[in-house]
């Protein structure tokens, strides 16, 4: 329900502005939802195009709540956006191990991995270039040393390389499904299988462009899994990822319709416990180090909250 007509070739103009229209082709869907859904900027960044009169809707300033027809034309202006550069905190993280190469860290629940618009403090990076000497570049200022991610209410393990060939190494590893990552989440309902395998493909939700979801024409994403603990109305689990799509663990629980406990995004149910996400923890986290090609293997034992819950439902 939406046409794209780009007005500049190349896409940006001499001062770094992007100019866009778009013509609506549907009715009564506000303006700042049908943007959201339709095009790649985050809510965020719409609402400050909307509220700086960089939007034009019929050629007069767009406001957020306006309801669209058939035929309105959008007309933005973008501008570049801000570069972001993290700077360092003094946070207290948990460092597991450490070397010349790379460093393995536990990361709270609660906790941002990189800055982004809107949350630019606070986060492991800010710790990271605080506590480290080094980190690789190769994600540019605002992701130093970021192999791979956790989300922000997931805790856990994850690595952090130094250099630029740590970093390329532990990427071919995850790549090529050398690298191991376990996690271990309780949710909602009692898993029959013992243990299984998940294969689909997940992609944007196409309804919540902000959800994922499995999708016909989405990446591959297989996840195993095992049963370790039944209880009365849940179920405790242990997660192998084979792949590393955005949410996988989260997407493939809600596909099972087993959701994650305490998942605000893909569990609809009502949470009996006082959570402040959800209660998956990447547990193991093992990889050949990019040095010395010996196998690394660690562990991170659960979170108290996460233990008090399974000793309450014990």
């Amino acid at each position: 329900c939406l046409r794209r007509i780009r007005l500049t070739a190349p896409e940006r103009e001499s001062d770094g502005v992007e100019r866009e229209v778009l013509i609506c082709e549907s009715d009564g869907i506000r303006l700042d939802i049908y943007l959201c859904a339709h095009t790649e900027l985050t809510r965020s960044r719409i609402k400050g195009l909307i509220e700086s009169g960089q939007i034009h809707v019929n050629g007069s300033p767009g406001k957020a709540g306006k309801l669209l027809r058939t035929g309105d034309v959008i007309d933005m202006m973008i501008p570049e956006p801000e570069e972001l550069k993290a700077e360092p905190e003094d946070i207290s993280i948990d460092l597991v191990y450490e070397d010349d190469w790379l460093a393995v860290v536990n990361k709270p629940q609660g906790m941002t991995v990189h800055p982004a618009v809107g949350n630019y403090r606070g986060t492991l990076v800010n710790a990271l270039l605080f506590h480290l000497k080094n980190l690789s570049g190769i994600n540019g200022a605002i992701r130093p040393g970021i192999v791979h991610r956790l989300d922000k209410n997931t805790s856990g393990l994850l690595v952090v390389a130094k250099n630029d060939a740590a970093h390329l190494s532990l990427s071919r590893q995850i790549a090529d499904k050398t690298c191991s990552r376990i996690y271990r989440a309780l949710v909602d309902g009692i898993v029959k299988e013992d243990e299984g395998v998940i294969a689909t493909q997940i992609g944007r939700s196409p309804s919540d462009r902000k959800k994922m979801a499995v999708v016909k024409d989405g990446k591959p994403a297989v996840t195993h899994f095992r049963v370790l603990e039944r209880f009365r109305e849940y179920t405790y689990m242990e997660f192998r990822l084979e792949t590393g799509r955005t949410h996988q663990i989260r997407v493939h629980c809600k596909y099972l319709h087993h959701p994650i406990v305490g998942d605000d995004v893909y569990n609809t149910n009502k949470c009996r416990f006082a959570l402040k996400g959800q209660l998956l923890h990447a547990f193991q986290l093992g990889f050949l180090h990019p040095a010395t090609g010996e196998r690394m293997e660690f562990f991170a034992p659960l979170p108290d909250y996460f233990e008090k819950i399974l000793n309450r439902l014990r």
